[in-house]
């Protein structure tokens, strides 16, 4: 029988459980699917999806189509959907909101490392000296995680622990990271730990990229950090001098850091700062980004991750039932149309070409620019939208809907954090007329028989 450990069950307990309740109702859901405006049973729902998408790729070429994901899904969702896109549709256009948050940390480990690799997993959180938070508000965002920490803290009073977020500075914060300043102020605070780093004679031999690294951060001495960051210069030496003492440091960092555009050299400071130290690669050590959704690292993995572009914004939770209508799955996407088009901006015009049609699983809308966002998808011939809400920004602009299940609904696998994959089970049935996604929609109406193009094992 596997052990589970009592600290970390009655944190998640505690923490998140008192208040799973409140998630759990179905008031406001969107339970039947719907085609402008009027409810309709899923064989004509999916029936209709297939049809105003094979009108649209027979006017305009499957180009025409593209779809825009979320880090909500299972890592089977993105599987059926990438299939779908370029094996069905034939083209690559898919993208993810997952682009917004966790790809500046995905550009930063393949700049240091050539993969999208974590050198660290939540365990070292506990044996660690150091513990850096930027950028993130860890008490409210990863609250298992602060417990963690918390406990980690209990158990050892010798750790320290760096917050830049009021809750983090009330229950657990020794120090406060001098950075105050407007957004981009962390990359200073960091270059100029590299530059400290360096003065003290404290850099490791082997630090391949060292030598452009250093002279990038020379000249940011503490007195200009400290200019930069809106603090004073003791702070920035003080937290300096405790970095570079510590045996074992790590730091943790999310969209404070990620959501920015210069997110990704952020990254590259704080992980440059973790190998020009050594403090990497070992218990206790190491740069680490935090997810902000249950499974961004599925659109990396699944490639998902590609420039989304205006033409068809699809929810990405029920198209598969229609696929075989699509083709028979051997398309694939032409690489002579050119790389993917981007979400950012949204589903814009393609060289003059008129736009069709996109299928969605996420709140565009508060996502990105949401005048640019609402104005583009008002101008869609075709909007597909998957969620669960019966009311959203984006759903208003949605030509068909489909409704989708929640997280105690889903059946599946998610990749964390630290990319281990979780085995997530279902606990609540699906409510009202809602389906578990791409995996289960392939048995579904006119869908039925699509398994020879998306092969899937049930589930175990």
């Amino acid at each position: 029988m596997a052990t589970i450990s009592t600290r970390r069950t009655s944190a998640v307990c505690g923490v998140k459980g008192a208040a799973l309740g409140e998630t759990t109702g179905l008031a406001g859901r969107l339970l039947t699917p719907e085609v402008d405006g009027q409810q309709v049973a899923w064989p004509q729902a999916l029936a209709e999806t297939a049809a105003r998408l094979r009108q649209i790729i027979d006017q305009h070429g499957p180009q025409a189509v593209a779809f825009y994901a979320s880090g909500q899904l299972l890592t089977e969702d993105y599987y059926a959907a990438n299939k779908l896109m370029k094996g069905f549709i034939g083209a690559a256009n898919i993208d993810t909101n997952s682009r917004l948050c966790m790809s500046s940390a995905v550009t930063g480990y393949k700049r240091a490392f050539g993969a999208d690799v974590v050198p660290c997993s939540y365990d070292d959180v506990e044996n660690s000296d150091l513990v850096v938070l930027v950028g993130s508000n860890a008490a409210w965002a990863h609250p298992v995680l602060f417990q963690r920490l918390a406990q980690a803290k209990r158990d050892n009073p010798r750790l320290r622990i760096v917050g830049d977020r009021p809750p983090t500075h009330r229950y657990l914060r020794d120090r406060r990271p001098p950075s105050r300043a407007g957004p981009g102020s962390d990359g200073g605070l960091f270059a100029g730990l590299l530059n400290a780093l360096a003065e003290a004679g404290a850099c490791v031999d082997g630090f391949r990229d060292g030598p452009q690294a250093l002279a990038a951060a020379r000249g940011w001495d503490v007195a200009r950090v400290a200019a930069f960051c809106g603090s004073v210069c003791d702070e920035v030496a003080g937290f300096y001098r405790e970095f570079i003492a510590a045996p074992r440091a790590i730091t943790l960092y999310t969209m404070g850091i990620n959501q920015s555009a210069s997110g990704s050299d952020k990254c590259n400071a704080i992980i440059n700062v973790h190998l020009a130290s050594g403090k990497y690669g070992r218990r206790g050590c190491g740069p680490f980004s935090l997810t902000g959704q249950p499974t961004p690292w599925a659109a990396a993995k699944s490639a998902g991750w590609r420039r989304c572009w205006r033409r068809t914004w699809i929810l990405c939770q029920t198209i598969c039932s229609a696929c075989p209508l699509l083709g028979d799955g051997t398309a694939g996407a032409d690489p002579r149309a050119g790389p993917p088009w981007s979400c950012l901006p949204p589903i814009g015009p393609r060289r003059g070409q008129s736009g069709s049609g996109s299928w969605v699983p996420t709140r565009w809308c508060r996502s990105l620019t949401a005048t640019r966002v609402s104005q583009a998808l008002a101008a869609c011939p075709l909007g597909i939208v998957s969620d669960v809400a019966a009311q959203t920004d984006t759903g208003r602009f949605a030509h068909i809907r489909f409704p989708a299940l929640a997280w105690g609904e889903k059946n599946g696998t998610v990749t964390n954090s630290e990319r281990r994959i979780s085995r997530q089970r279902s606990f609540l049935p699906p409510p009202g007329e809602g389906e578990s996604g791409l995996v289960d929609h392939r048995q579904s109406g006119p869908g039925a028989g699509v398994s020879r193009g998306v092969c899937l094992a049930a589930s175990a």
